[in-house]
């Protein structure tokens, strides 16, 4: 599997350079996620604007990484998804449990945000 890690201090950016998210990469991709989530990173951007298809194991390997995140108070965002990538996560109606913004950048301040509420509530 092609892809680039982008650690920083407090989110890490996973850009997959593949054009298909399918059975062939996805075993990696959860794999990849799991280790990322050992080391403690909780707050990931995963970048699929290169990605054109997928089917239900690429997805299966999204909703891993965002359980991962999620059981240790982090976010998963992704960016960048093409139409056919969208409507299998419209059409499996998880829109509403995936956090999806356009771009990276939007991701970030995402994550910053989610970081900013997460604080907040913890004072409460």
């Amino acid at each position: 599997m092609k892809y680039s890690i982008d650690k920083k201090e407090t989110y890490t950016i996973i850009t997959i350079d593949e054009k298909k998210l399918d059975t062939t990469v996805a075993p990696d991709l959860k794999s990849e996620f799991v280790k990322l989530n050992a080391e403690g990173i909780n707050n990931l951007i995963l970048d699929l604007s290169n990605v054109k298809y997928t089917d239900s194991s690429g997805l299966s390997s999204i909703l891993i990484a965002n359980r991962l995140c999620n059981s240790t108070g982090g976010l998963l965002v992704l960016t960048g998804l093409q139409d056919h990538v969208m409507k299998l996560v419209t059409i499996s109606k998880l829109e509403s449990v995936l956090h999806i913004l356009p771009t990276v950048e939007e991701g970030i301040d995402r994550i910053f945000l989610h970081a900013i509420e997460r604080d907040l509530t913890s004072k409460e």
